[in-house]
């Protein structure tokens, strides 16, 4: 079957940049987000057998990202530095799930929705769907330091291993977070 073939990794993404390139950043990440259909449990240890039930019902044991479950979390390190531009080729293999995808704490500064590098990008999206078997690439700049979680905003799917780490190192400007504003804290206002 095409989704038992997809199911176990063969997805991936192509990039076709316009002529004359993409704007620079300063840092570039892949990310894929995939399933896995297994008559195991989330979390049994040893062989995984596959199951056509659960794939049939579209209900995946793992969901991860990069073809395992720690592939961002643990096996490979996202870093960038503060004041950073950052972008994410972001697809999903599916076979069978849309993505939500967010970063938390972030909001995309453009979005190239349907990866159409040939449309205008969104501009402060928070949240982006995309399709199996669809891609977007999202741009933002890093403005403070922390660790920054990449997640399908369905985020029950965190659960059942989608979960990606994005560090920013650098020195913390209090001012962003702190406010020098009075707050009226008259009753009814």
């Amino acid at each position: 079957m095409v989704a038992q073939h997809i199911t176990n990794g063969m997805y991936g993404l192509i990039l076709v940049e316009p002529e004359g390139g993409m704007p620079k950043v300063e840092r570039e990440f892949y990310v894929m987000q995939g399933e896995l259909y297994t008559a195991q449990r989330h979390g049994a240890l040893g062989l995984q057998e596959f199951s056509l039930e659960k794939l049939l019902a579209e209900n995946p044991e793992h969901i991860m990202f990069n073809g395992t479950m720690d592939a961002l979390t643990k096996t490979y390190k996202m870093e960038a530095n503060l004041g950073e531009n950052i972008r994410i080729y972001f697809g999903v293999g599916g076979p069978n799930l849309t993505s939500s995808f967010h970063v938390i704490g972030e909001v995309f500064d453009k979005v190239y929705d349907q990866a159409s590098l040939t449309s205008p990008p969104l501009t402060d999206v928070q949240t982006t769907l995309v399709p199996p078997g669809g891609a977007t690439i999202v741009e933002f700049k890093v403005d403070y330091p922390g660790r920054y979680i990449l997640v399908d905003h369905a985020l029950s799917r965190m659960e059942k291993g989608l979960a990606g780490v994005l560090t920013v190192n650098g020195k913390a400007n209090p001012a962003i977070f702190n406010s020098s504003e009075k707050i009226d804290t008259t009753p009814g206002h």
